[in-house]
């Protein structure tokens, strides 16, 4: 189903629906409750720490807290302690969007073509252009991330991803279905609606966050850049692994997921979109909780940057976000008027802890770490080197020891480490022991042809990407890099 903005009738029964649904609340819980959730999550290693915040329909707020900064920093994380919040970047971007919309900046329907250089090409399926309103409730058949990526440095794949390198993408777009038609998550597609955005305003996308979210709602600590001073008030992030990680560096699609923030700043902002305290973006966050159409998979519905919820009559507003080192959760009870915020310095998901405490009923699903294969071959290439880690995973394997997860990315992590830290033979080693117990693993394929082409073997290279491109031959980034490699070696 799907709800096109001037279409007053479904909006009005849309909203009725919400208003009148029933919501049959399962208590809410208690900190102490709260408290021993979270102290478990932290010591099963689902994060090194977790901070929650919630605000109730009388505007009382409730943040608790377990676990460390970092490993180093062992202060607890607090109301002011910085986390990156991924995709919860979306839902302000939307909210630009909205806000501009209603300011008659531009209008949600138009094409982006009416914002885009005459030199690049929109695209078009059976007569139908992408719209703004496509790109943010993603409609538009953009995929998650772009293909034409190739960065300096792996780690930071879209650092130096430019606004051309964006344009250039988008005018090679096919789009896979009919516009509007489907629903896609994207990236790219909030990547686009950030430039675009941009150049209506005529501002950078932090300082129009700033100056037109964030100044407004007195959110004093929600940005993209940090001083010295706001550095070191960060959670260090983590990967899933418990390996520290830097932040993210988004380049052009930084609309999709670049913003810092707090659970203080983002109670404010949970208030602000409850109703609870009125400010002059009220219709526009409104006009952002509209549902527009029905998601793939599940009963629940794509708005304006979030996702409505309808479990059992349940209405809920929610996004999650993740980045490599870092997970958060928003979520809103529009009719309790009840807001929830979930930050965690690691790369685990905590949604369902965000939705336990939105609605009881919801269950958590116990962490339970498994990187034991992991730390265990890190360990013995360390002390004995990495032929003699290779022969421990064969001997363990051979075991059948349960205490130990066997799979590709127990291998692709080690291997990505010793890529890091400069131990070229090594990681290749481990890529290639990946390849022989992984043989159906396009991922381990791409990351031994990576090593490879970044070692200057571009003729092995051009061998492994070959492989992956055989198991996934749909997957535009291969074929990409397997046209730049091929390209080198005949010029």
């Amino acid at each position: 189903m799907f709800l096109g903005s001037n279409n007053k009738m479904k909006k009005y029964l849309i909203i009725s629906l919400l208003t009148i649904a029933t919501y049959t609340s399962s208590g809410q819980i208690s900190i102490d409750s709260i408290k021993a959730i979270i102290k478990h999550e932290v010591a099963a290693k689902r994060a090194k720490g977790i901070i929650v915040g919630i605000v109730d329909s009388l505007g009382r707020r409730q943040i608790v807290a377990e676990g460390v900064v970092s490993d180093s920093d062992r202060r607890l994380p607090d109301s002011n302690t910085l986390f990156e919040i991924g995709s919860i970047t979306k839902v302000f971007t939307s909210l630009l969007l909205a806000d501009m919309s209603l300011k008659h900046q531009l209008t949600i329907d138009d094409p982006i073509s009416k914002y885009l250089p005459k030199t690049v090409r929109a695209p078009i399926r059976n007569g139908k252009e992408i719209s703004l309103l496509s790109l943010s409730t993603h409609r538009s058949g953009m995929p998650r991330f772009p293909h034409n990526v190739d960065p300096r440095n792996p780690d930071h794949p879209y650092a130096d991803y430019t606004v051309d390198r964006l344009y250039e993408y988008v005018s090679t777009f096919e789009p896979p279905f009919d516009i509007d038609s489907r629903w896609q998550y994207s990236n790219i597609a909030y990547g686009l609606l950030g430039t675009i955005l941009e150049k209506v305003a005529q501002k950078n996308y932090e300082d129009l966050v700033v100056e037109r979210i964030c100044r407004p709602l007195n959110m004093s600590n929600t940005f993209i850049s940090l001083t010295a001073s706001e550095m070191s008030n960060v959670a260090i992030g983590h990967a899933e692994t418990g390996t520290p990680t830097a932040f993210t560096d988004l380049g052009a699609i930084e609309a999709g997921g670049a913003l810092r923030s707090n659970v203080a700043d983002l109670l404010t902002f949970a208030e602000a979109n409850l109703g609870l305290n009125r400010t002059e973006l009220y219709p526009a966050m409104q006009l952002t909780h509209l549902l527009r159409a029905k998601k793939d998979g599940n009963d629940t519905y794509t708005t304006m940057g979030w996702t409505l919820s309808n479990d059992n009559g349940k209405y809920h507003l929610f996004k999650d976000g993740g980045m490599p080192g870092y997970r958060s959760f928003i979520g809103i009870d529009t009719i309790n008027k009840i807001g929830v915020i979930v930050l965690a310095n690691s790369n685990n998901s905590v949604s369902d802890i965000g939705w336990h405490l939105l609605d009881s009923s919801r269950k958590i699903e116990s962490y339970k770490y498994p990187w034991a294969l992991l730390d265990t071959m890190r360990s013995t290439i360390r002390i004995k080197g990495v032929d003699a880690a290779i022969e421990l995973f064969h001997e363990l394997k051979a075991a059948k020891n349960a205490f130990f997860v066997f799979n590709e990315a127990q291998l692709n992590y080690l291997g990505t480490e010793l890529r890091r830290d400069n131990k070229i033979k090594d990681a290749i080693k481990i890529f290639e022991l990946n390849i022989t117990q992984y043989p159906e693993s396009p991922s381990a394929y791409e990351s031994l042809g990576e090593t490879y082409r970044r070692n200057k073997n571009e003729k092995a290279g051009i061998t492994y990407f070959e492989k992956a491109m055989k198991l996934d031959p749909q997957n535009l980034h291969w074929a990409f890099m397997l046209e730049k490699l091929k390209k080198k070696r005949s010029g």
